[in-house]
Formats: C-alpha cells, sequence, structure tokens
C-alpha cells in the first residue's frame, strides 16, 4: 500500500543514494514513493558516487542547512596517471602520465598527509558552485573558464588503506565544502603523475553512518508491506539534525508566545547561543537564540508542535 498522493509527512530519512542518478533524481523518486508534499536533501553527490544522503520531509525541510553544514566522510578510489576535465571517471581525458617507479605505500602515505589540517582548495570547472548565478559545470560544458576563488577547508582525518601501483584508497573526514575530486587531483599533481577518482562513496553525515541508511530497494519493498500511518517509525524525528544543540524547555505559555513569533524571557541562567526548543510535554517547537539579558527569540519554528 502507498502513502496517499500529497500527504503530510514530517521527518528524517537516512538514504544510501545509488550510483548511476543525481542528488534531485533520487530525491524525486522518494519523494514521489512515499506521496510526500514536501521534501529535500543535505548535500549533492555525483552520479558517480554513492552513500549517505539525508532526506528531509515536511517540517524537518527546515533544519536541512543544518546537514549541509556537517562534517562529512568518504572512502575514495583514485587512479593514477591520468587527468580528466571533471577529475572523475565520467570526464573525458586530458593528460596521461607515466607513475613514478619509485613511488610506494610509504612514500605515496607522506604525500597524503601534506593534505591533513587546514587545506586551499580551488573548486573544479564542473563544481555546482554559482558564478553569477549559474552553476559552474554549465560553463564548464561549454568550454568557458570562469574566475573561481580558492577557499580553505578542513581535512580532519585521512587515511590511506590501500595502495596498488596505479590505484589507491584513502578515508577522509572533511568539513563542508570539500571537493574530494579536487583533493585527489592535487595529490596526483603533488606526485607528479596526475590522478582522478575513480570511485566515491559517502560513509558519514553528521552524527549519520551509512550502516543506518536504507537503500532505494529497501524502501519499497518497505511501501508494499507498511501502512501509510506507519511510515513515521522509520523515520528520524524532525528535530535530528539539531540534536547537538542544547536543550531548553518552555511551558505552556511561552510555547504558545514562542511558536507565534514573540520573545519569551528564560526563567532561569543559561549560555547565549542556539537551542532547540521544547514544550514542558517535550513537543519539539523549533530553535530559538538566547541573548546576554535571557530573552529566546525564535529563529526557525514548525508550524505545529511535534512529539
Amino acid at each position: 500500500m502507498r502513502a496517499r498522493k500529497g500527504s503530510k509527512l514530517d521527518g528524517l530519512l537516512l538514504l544510501d543514494k545509488p550510483l548511476g542518478v543525481t542528488s534531485n533524481g533520487i530525491l524525486q523518486r522518494v519523494r514521489k514513493l512515499f506521496g510526500a508534499r514536501k521534501a529535500g536533501h543535505t548535500g549533492s553527490l555525483d552520479p558517480l558516487a554513492s552513500g549517505v544522503l539525508p532526506i528531509c520531509f515536511g517540517e524537518a525541510t527546515k533544519f536541512s542547512s543544518f546537514g549541509l553544514e556537517a562534517d562529512k566522510a568518504y572512502l575514495a578510489t583514485g587512479t593514477l596517471g591520468v587527468r580528466t576535465e571533471t577529475g572523475d571517471a565520467e570526464g573525458n581525458v586530458v593528460a596521461e602520465a607515466a607513475v613514478p617507479e619509485e613511488l610506494d605505500e610509504a612514500s605515496l602515505n607522506r604525500v597524503i598527509q601534506l593534505f591533513t589540517g587546514t587545506v586551499h582548495q580551488v573548486p573544479s570547472m564542473y563544481s555546482a558552485l554559482k558564478y553569477q548565478g549559474r552553476p559552474l559545470y554549465e560553463y564548464a560544458r561549454k568550454g568557458v573558464d570562469v574566475p573561481r576563488e580558492g577557499r580553505d577547508i578542513q581535512i580532519h582525518e585521512l587515511k590511506l588503506l590501500r595502495f596498488g601501483s596505479e590505484t589507491f584508497d584513502i578515508y577522509v573526514r572533511c568539513s563542508k565544502g570539500t571537493y574530494i575530486r579536487t583533493l585527489v587531483e592535487d595529490i596526483g599533481e603533488k606526485l607528479g603523475c596526475g590522478a582522478h577518482v575513480s570511485a566515491l562513496r559517502r560513509v558519514q553525515s553528521g552524527p549519520y553512518l551509512i550502516d543506518s541508511c536504507k537503500t532505494i530497494e529497501e524502501l519499497e519493498v518497505l511501501i508494499g508491506e507498511v501502512d501509510p500511518s506507519e511510515f513515521k517509525s522509520h523515520l528520524l524525528g524532525v528535530d535530528a539534525l539539531v540534536e547537538h544543540l542544547p536543550l531548553i524547555s518552555l511551558g505552556n505559555a511561552d510555547s504558545g508566545s514562542i511558536l507565534q513569533g514573540q520573545t519569551v524571557r528564560m526563567s532561569a541562567s543559561a549560555s547565549p547561543g542556539t537551542y532547540r526548543l521544547y514544550s514542558d510535554t517535550k513537543e519539539f517547537l523549533g530553535i530559538g537564540t538566547l541573548d546576554e539579558c535571557g530573552d529566546i527569540r525564535p529563529k526557525r519554528l514548525i508550524s505545529s508542535p511535534i512529539n
């Protein structure tokens, strides 16, 4: 039995995105599958990449930016000696070079470790970053090169997992805005032979691991077996993407005021910052900011309280 078309569905789904489809393409497939009115994801993966893709339904879409800001982790395979126009296996080959004969696991690992910590990256022309309102890849496909500003990203952890004669596998845990294609290309450039990404899998997004994700095939089976009213039990709560924020519980009157967009005064002392807001019956209200005077101002609220 399928969900009623356009049904109200709120929560977070952890999807294992398959290869060969865009993030938006699989998002629309899942939205249609669940019959959800509104859905969004928390960070694109290229068609040649698979892995963790959190999908927000309904009220959870209001907090998708927290997923975009979260650290990510990847398993990537780099192919040495071949540079492509896109930095991955999808692009045309633009240069080939011999892999240095003296390159071994130890020397490769030494080069890789140069890319830990704060790293300056210049995004690929085939990235989705926008220039004058259009994605860079649209310019690239027309053969137009446009100015791109480099930016600092954080590589928290970078491990060499395997080294073959022409390929290597790495584990990368990094900040938002990191392009793994660019990282592998830069490693190849440092080695003097070039490189491109030949496989990529996101294994973590924020606190969510790949083992917690469902495949599209598992979802299709679920839809056929579960009554639509039970779908919610297979989703994380609307507040899942903000669980790292500290919590404030409000009384009934203050909860009502907050949901009307009004500022309320805290009765107890707490440090200024951004908080998750709940009613005294543990219903999630949204997020708000607490100032030094003890005033809570609503920042992003849901339409109605959700348990």
